[in-house]
């Protein structure tokens, strides 16, 4: 047998997030076939104590405290950002400039004009690109985007997607820092708006096509905290909650939410389509299942039934365990990687790209902008999502 070519992955950031892409990179391959073997070079944090244990744990050959000593690397062959949302502009325009793929958590950038700056480095040095925006990944969402592409839903008229969690209630959580720096807008650029609805956004592109306007409003129910770097009581700036209405580019009616101030709700991300002839819906807590009801069928046995995605023939579900039997939120990271690698053998870029994250920035900035002049506001450029 052929040796598969080394991929050298230099991973920047150790937090929840660059947890679960060295999983991604150590699962995939033992799962899919896939042209390239990942190694796990280095892994890159601000704490040296913490990113030497990080390393131990999941493999990595070294660990490093500044991300621009291995950009430049010549065994570096992949950038992975994992880090606070101000940090990604500068990593991923380095990286490319020094040749190397970048791939990037989401938001891709702080604002749709820094996410521009990225598209514009990866595409002038001809680098493979992806954003990390996992849940297309999830093969019952994977299944509904393939009934959509065929057609069986008919023309679409609604979308409605929702995001809720409950964890930034408390009035004493300070905002800033390295555990709460989604609190501090100068990191994380906005609050729910470019953290989950962002998510929403995402994966609504993919599915339904471009949107061409918004209205929206947000806001902000704690408005001082103490910061976490400085002991000093100051502004929050985020917002704490955003909703929006919409119209997506082919004339169908959008409907959003994100808030982190929906008690007993820790990560509830639901979406529902409504088309001609048939309906779904699907739920986060219960990914492995997609919601279905079709018009079509027989009156008196018409109804929504519940389609358990575990079987053979359903997307990604022939690489893991027997029929029946669930998998869960890592995967969808270990199916993106996997995906990537493909798409890197075969000289095709694997869409979510940096030019999609660019799309997601332009409508979150057009949202951002709407709760600001309460108008009716369009994405600053229309672009084609893949």
């Amino acid at each position: 047998m052929m040796a598969k070519r080394p991929l050298n992955i230099a991973l920047i950031g150790y937090g929840f997030m660059g947890k679960t892409h060295s999983n991604a990179f150590l699962q995939a391959p033992r799962f899919f076939d896939l042209p390239y073997r990942p190694v796990l070079k280095t892994v890159v944090a601000r704490n040296a104590e913490r990113v030497r244990a990080f390393a131990d744990t999941w493999g990595y050959e070294s660990a490093e405290t500044d991300w621009r000593t291995v950009v430049d690397r010549p065994d570096i062959d992949l950038i992975d950002i994992a880090s606070p949302n101000d940090t990604h502009a500068d990593i991923a325009i380095a990286a490319a400039r020094a040749g190397k793929m970048v791939l990037c958590e989401k938001p891709l950038g702080r604002t749709a004009a820094e996410a521009q700056a990225m598209v514009s480095a990866v595409e002038a040095a001809g680098v493979a690109n992806m954003v990390w925006y996992n849940y297309r990944r999830v093969p019952a969402v994977m299944l509904l985007k393939s009934l959509i592409e065929e057609g069986t839903l008919g023309r679409i008229f609604h979308y409605r997607a929702q995001f809720l969690q409950d964890w930034t209630i408390a009035r004493d959580l300070p905002q800033g820092g390295e555990g709460l720096w989604r609190l501090d807008a100068s990191v994380a650029g906005s609050g729910v708006t470019g953290d989950l609805l962002a998510h929403c956004i995402d994966t609504a592109l993919w599915l339904n096509g471009s949107i061409a306007e918004v209205t929206a409003m947000t806001e902000t129910f704690i408005t001082e905290r103490t910061h976490a770097l400085t002991g000093q009581m100051t502004p929050v700036a985020i917002d704490d909650a955003s909703a929006f209405l919409g119209r997506f580019q082919n004339g169908s009616l959008a409907l959003f939410e994100a808030t982190r101030y929906a008690r007993g709700h820790k990560a509830l991300y639901t979406l529902e389509i409504n088309g001609e002839h048939a309906s779904a819906r699907w739920d986060l807590h219960d990914l492995h299942r997609l919601e279905w009801f079709d018009h079509r069928d027989e009156g008196r046995l018409r109804g929504w039934r519940s389609i358990h995605v575990t079987d053979r023939d359903h997307p990604y579900m022939n690489h893991w365990w027997v029929p029946g039997l669930q998998i869960g939120y890592e995967h969808t990271f270990i199916h993106q990687f996997a995906d990537f690698l493909t798409g890197l053998g075969a000289g095709t870029p694997i869409p979510p790209t940096f030019r999609d994250g660019l799309a997601t920035d332009c409508v979150t900035d057009a949202v951002l902008k709407s709760a600001k002049t309460r108008q009716w506001e369009a994405p600053a450029a229309h672009l084609n999502v893949a």
